[in-house]
């Protein structure tokens, strides 16, 4: 029998650990910083232009910086200090929240005329905060790992999930609340304090690098051992692509001032609670995991929350209930977090100390670009189909790609418990 079966489960194990407290706080206050912007940018936009394609222009603008720099930084965050590059990053996004502020505040003399000049300044705003999020995130999750033991990486990665989810279901809700009762600047202000402590809260983390670092010779050779190391792992790349043409062709959440302001006549309050319910549904799934032994069969469970997900995505195309709509959207959220918890601790587990950034930046752009890439795929999609439509059809591929996956993948189909995975190659 193994032995870790006999030991008493800890669920709060690495929140033990001081700087992976002061870490959880400032992805915390970040999160809820970036769903507030999200969601306050979003309406705005859509406001000026009664556009859908807009929206998907929004995804587009912060995924090309985001998938052209995604390997290098990667390649930065193997070689460098990875503490300095995410609080670099965390700066570069303070700054982007700040021009908004400014940008808002600029243009409320004239609210009527919502900005007569143009959407261009936004998106500019949200091409850099790209830029930023690129090298933040390889930096900041290779740096996570390193600050918690590899035996408690799935009890740190449920946290951390959770941690997200819960910013992620307050941010947008706190957004549309904002924006609807008090202004867009005043909302951007809110924003840029809150990302000011995440900045703060990532300097007080006592980090000291371990693990060999990269010594290829040259930029090139780095990024080939990072991209060479996932396509060897099957199961890693497995799951990668599951998640990212689920996301890519499932993502409804570009599209939600359009249901929430067409279809179910909610406005911006209402806006925020839609944007706020995936998260509220994956915050409970979370807390729920991170009590739990992990997976005996996290390949199945993996394939099996993908296909929930993909399910909700279509009842929620076709749904006229604002009730219903939250309700699935909350379900989906909870099937994307099981997906979210095994993707992660696969990465973690399987992948060595020194490769972490560079893997780390290839999911990424697998799965970190296609939430914006699939905003952009929506509103394309919402702009010549429908958005009932281009919802729906959406929906329906995603379900189709889990049984390709499954079907050709089968190594993924059969994975156990992750924990058990092999810690050194």
């Amino acid at each position: 029998m193994d032995d870790s079966l006999l030991q008493p489960h800890d669920p709060y194990a690495s929140l033990r650990i001081s700087s992976y407290r002061w870490y959880i706080l400032s992805t915390f206050t970040m999160t809820l910083a970036a769903q507030i912007q999200g969601v306050v940018v979003s309406w705005q936009i859509y406001d000026i232009t009664r556009d859908p394609l807009s929206l998907g222009l929004m995804g587009l603008a912060e995924a090309l910086p985001y998938i052209s720099i995604a390997l290098f930084a990667g390649h930065v965050a193997d070689r460098r200090d990875r503490r300095r590059i995410s609080l670099s990053s965390l700066a570069l996004l303070v700054v982007c929240s700040v021009s908004l502020l400014l940008l808002s505040l600029l243009a409320s003399p004239r609210a009527d005329s919502a900005m007569h000049r143009g959407v261009w300044p936004f998106y500019v705003v949200i091409f850099l905060s790209g830029i930023a999020r690129s090298f933040l995130q390889p930096a900041r999750q290779a740096l996570g790992a390193e600050i918690v033991p590899r035996e408690l990486y799935p009890n740190a990665v449920a946290w951390r999930s959770s941690t997200w989810q819960t910013a992620a279901v307050a941010g947008p809700a706190l957004g549309g609340l904002l924006y609807g009762f008090t202004s867009p600047s005043f909302a951007y202000a809110v924003d840029a304090a809150l990302m000011i402590v995440a900045l703060f809260a990532f300097a007080a983390i006592a980090y000291v690098p371990r693990g060999q670092r990269a010594n290829e010779s040259s930029v090139s050779e780095s990024l080939r051992t990072g991209i060479h190391f996932v396509l060897r792992e099957p199961v890693l790349l497995g799951a990668m692509t599951l998640d990212l043409f689920s996301v890519l062709l499932g993502g409804a959440e570009a599209l939600l001032p359009v249901f929430a302001d067409q279809i179910l006549n909610a406005g911006p309050e209402g806006l925020g609670i839609l944007r706020a319910a995936p998260a509220a549904g994956a915050t409970l799934m979370s807390l729920y995991l991170a009590h739990q032994r992990p997976f005996r069969r996290a390949g199945r469970a993996l394939l099996n929350s993908v296909a929930v997900f993909a399910v909700c995505i279509i009842g929620f195309g076709l749904s006229k209930s604002f009730l219903l709509s939250l309700v699935l959207l909350a379900i989906s959220g909870m099937a994307d977090n099981v997906s979210v918890v095994v993707r992660s601790t696969l990465l973690q587990v399987l992948t060595p100390e020194h490769l972490l950034g560079r893997v780390s930046s290839v999911n990424a752009i697998f799965i970190g670009s296609s939430n914006e890439l699939g905003a952009f795929e929506s509103g394309v999609a919402a702009r010549f189909l429908g958005t009932v439509t281009s919802v729906v059809l959406g929906g329906v591929a995603s379900l189709s790609v889990v049984g390709i996956v499954a079907r050709r993948i089968p190594s993924l189909r059969r994975l156990g418990a992750i924990e058990r995975a092999r810690r050194d190659l």
